[in-house]
């Protein structure tokens, strides 16, 4: 049974004013620790437990160094894994350069047998209002088709970044995610939107608007488009990092790599007393 909170947020983006919705994300599992498993793993075999560590330790190694030598390496019972990187693309060769690297990533590809599991794998979900008190239990057997991970430009497209394998090939759009919504319930990250200032602002991801509390998947390229107050130079944070901002003809523009947990993206678009004045 996967387990989704939907908790009734406010997910406008305009100051003062409330719109309320709600958001669904996966609650967080604790993380199993390796004896744990190894133990399980033993019981179920008739194995002793040295004998399963050394197997796991081993077969460790082994898909660390394959993996590294860009080969798409298996994992017994569940798929395969390898490592990919993210980047900007550009249009001439002499701009082509290793800075043009965004983030690097794994990549895991469930096997058949797991999206089998997971699709037939029945959702209960139960729904919060905004004062934190249970209003509603729901009990899904949905037959949603399990996202592939070598498609991921099935939920919209991101110009001007690629996701490229370690050999060489490219996997297409980097964006997942980002719906206007907030819909995403695969456990991914949601994003928080802080807007001050008089100016106006805008968040997407994929070509998707994005509200203040959307699920957005790790590493999405989020973009913002700020038009400030006249006179006034905007900024932006992610998790109290500055995001780089461009202007162009009064309007600036950056972007970021969504973070692997929860983020919150704080917006000045400038207003009286405020930023710096051109």
């Amino acid at each position: 049974m996967i387990h989704i909170k939907a908790k009734q947020q406010n997910v406008s983006f305009e100051k003062d004013v409330e719109k309320l919705a709600f958001v669904l994300s996966a609650h967080l599992y604790n993380t199993l620790e390796a004896s744990k498993v190894i133990e399980e793993a033993a019981k179920r075999s008739g194995m002793s437990v040295g004998v399963i560590k050394a197997a796991w330790d081993a077969a460790g190694e082994v898909i660390r160094t394959w993996a590294t030598e860009g080969h798409n390496v298996p994992l017994p019972g569940l798929g395969s894994m390898r490592f990919s990187v993210r980047s900007k693309s550009v249009q001439n060769v002499e701009d082509v350069k290793t800075s043009l690297i965004t983030a690097r990533r794994v990549i895991f590809i469930p096997s058949k047998q797991v999206k089998d599991e997971l699709q037939a794998t029945k959702i209960a979900i139960t729904c919060y209002d905004k004062d934190g008190n249970i209003v509603k239990r729901v009990t899904s057997a949905d037959t949603n088709d399990v996202e592939d991970p070598e498609q991921e430009n099935n939920s919209g497209s991101n110009s001007g970044s690629q996701s490229s394998g370690s050999n060489g090939s490219s996997n297409g759009s980097s964006s997942q995610g980002g719906s206007s919504t907030g819909s995403e319930t695969s456990g991914t990250p949601v994003l928080t939107i802080s807007k001050t200032g008089s100016g106006s602002a805008s968040v997407t991801a994929g070509g998707n608007m994005v509200n203040n509390g959307a699920s957005i998947a790790e590493d999405t390229q989020v973009s913002i488009t700020i038009t400030p107050a006249t006179g006034m130079t905007p900024s932006a944070t992610i998790n109290g990092n500055n995001v780089s901002l461009t202007e162009d003809s009064g309007t600036y523009s950056g972007s970021f790599a969504m973070p692997g947990t929860n983020a919150t993206l704080v917006i000045n678009t400038g207003s009286s007393g405020d930023g710096d004045t051109n």
